[in-house]
């Protein structure tokens, strides 16, 4: 609590205008609703549904249609939502508040918000880089930007996905020439059906942990119709295959049942060196769904904005380079969202 008072009387000065960093989260007074907030509120705008962002209890949930089955897989069925389009407008008290392509997972938006002329947008995640799953991030014009700096380091310069998903190609084919199965680490929403919408199918079989299969059910993507669900497949039946889990079964028994296999992680992480070898991981794949150094630059310059608010990860380094560099009002915002190191 004591953090939460610091943060309210940090930004104590900015308090009457559009939207508040308050200690249940990001605050719109004028139409008394909250954008990803971190405990139970009456009112609440989900950018997308990783549980750092989508929090259970609230009264009543206002996100992407296709963020809704999500929303109802991870809170519970009778979770109160209502679903709207991008570019959709739903006025509350005055405020014009819609949604816009982010780029970081299906569904995921970044919130628009605009009252008496004020415009803020709050980015949520986000990433520039096409993944083929999710309609492309697109730059929204405001006064005001709230940003993530995940990977707000110059060190992050994340290589064209296109060559990633040919390289996780030829290892998954290295291995199932070598006798191997193969396993592939990624997050159960998002990360994972990016990974399989590129994988090729004629070298084996797709095989899912169930986290994964259970996404894979309510999630609007066309993936691979050879995608297959561990618990339908006997385990003589596995060999060559490529096998996408989440990160938590790294270590595990589970693992066990695919020996001998290959161990791959996709994370934005595996740009620094020593990444893979820390996880134990034969493969390293530099695959992100978040924006790296350049994009979160390119990014805020399109909004236009002046004031950039910077959120969890590097903000610290990314507020002064936009402030020193780029002439920016940045200032850091404490924010209780984490994410996965494996599933970045």
């Amino acid at each position: 609590m004591a953090v939460f008072l610091w943060i309210v009387k940090k930004y104590l000065y900015i308090r009457n205008v559009l939207l508040q960093f308050h200690p249940y989260g990001i605050y719109c007074p004028q139409a008394d609703v909250f954008i990803d907030p971190w405990k139970s509120v009456p009112k609440a705008i989900i950018t997308h549904g990783h549980a750092d962002h989508a929090k259970t209890g609230s009264a009543y949930y206002l996100a992407h249609h296709d963020t809704i089955p999500i929303l109802k897989l991870r809170l519970g069925a009778d979770t109160n939502t209502q679903g709207i389009g991008y570019n959709e407008t739903v006025t509350i008290n005055g405020v014009h508040i819609s949604l816009h392509p982010a780029g970081h997972i299906i569904g995921s938006a970044q919130i628009r918000l605009e009252y008496k002329g004020e415009i803020w947008v709050v980015s949520g995640d986000y990433k520039l880089q096409n993944d083929g799953v999710c309609p492309p991030f697109e730059p929204v014009r405001c006064h005001h930007f709230v940003t993530e700096s995940t990977f707000g380091l110059p060190v992050y310069n994340f290589p064209d996905p296109a060559i990633v998903h040919d390289n996780i190609n030829n290892w998954w084919r290295t291995n199932n020439e070598a006798g191997k199965n193969s396993v592939i680490i990624g997050y159960s929403l998002g990360k994972a059906q990016r990974i399989m919408k590129h994988l090729d199918p004629s070298i084996g079989k797709i095989i899912t942990h169930g986290a994964v299969h259970n996404v894979n059910q309510v999630v609007n993507v066309e993936l691979p119709e050879a995608i297959r669900y561990i618990e339908d497949i006997k385990k003589q039946d596995i060999k060559g295959s490529i096998i996408v889990a989440p990160p938590s079964t790294m270590g595990t028994p589970w693992m066990r049942r695919f020996e001998p296999y290959s161990l791959g992680i996709c994370s934005g992480w595996m740009q620094l060196r020593g990444s893979r070898r820390r996880r134990n991981a034969d493969m390293g794949f530099v695959l992100s769904d978040h924006a790296d150094w350049n994009d979160l630059n390119t990014a805020v310059k399109e909004t236009g904005a002046e004031n950039i608010y910077v959120t969890h990860g590097y903000k610290s380094v990314f507020a002064k380079w936009l402030r020193e560099t780029q002439g920016l009002n940045a200032i850091e915002v404490d924010a209780l969202y984490e994410g996965d190191e494996s599933s970045e």
